[in-house]
């Protein structure tokens, strides 16, 4: 179950909530399928726990800032279902940024990511600013976190460093083995 995230005065990070248009008749068109799509391509989901997890890691970290990949799990994968469309991406896992940095120095392989993996990033600014900046490193979603280390002050943004809005679900990503 969704529990938006959104600072006071901020209810609704990525505009204003879709609603009904209004006819001439004073009834109400329903929202078409496109704006839907639109509505939830608009939307991050993340895990509770991933969000506690990288809070209590920025908080640790400070003053030092934090760039770790994170890694989606398809919501048709967990055991709960989370009303979601199964392809839905939720954001369950993170990958150090120090791993394979000597193999990345000298190949330029980025061997720290499994591949098809990292398609967003958690970032940190310390000392501000609450918007992504020139020098952050970007991914087609970027969390990121700013002090005091809270839900409130978590945001979500697009490439572009447009707000998006941030769900965050109720629910543990399914157990993953080793073989």
């Amino acid at each position: 179950m969704p529990d938006d995230t959104t600072a006071p005065g901020d209810e609704h990070l990525s505009g204003p909530e879709p609603t009904p248009d209004r006819t001439t008749d004073g009834g109400t068109a329903e929202t078409g399928p496109s704006e839907a799509a639109e509505t939830e391509r608009r939307r991050v989901h993340v895990t509770r726990g991933l969000v506690d997890l990288l809070l209590d890691m920025a908080e640790d970290a400070e003053p030092s800032s934090m760039n770790l990949v994170l890694a989606p799990t398809p919501a048709g994968e967990f055991d709960d279902d989370l009303g979601l469309d199964p392809k839905t991406p939720v954001l369950t896992h993170f990958y150090m940024a120090e791993a394979g940095q000597s193999v990345s120095a000298v190949f330029g392989m980025d061997l720290g990511t499994p591949a098809g993996r990292g398609r967003a990033r958690f970032l940190t600014h310390p000392q501000g600013p609450f918007e992504l900046t020139e020098r952050d490193d970007l991914a087609a979603v970027v969390l990121l976190a700013v002090p005091p280390w809270e839900r409130r002050t978590l945001a979500a943004f697009d490439r572009a460093g447009r707000k998006l809005e941030l769900a965050v679900i109720e629910a543990e990503p399914p157990q993953e083995e080793l073989d």
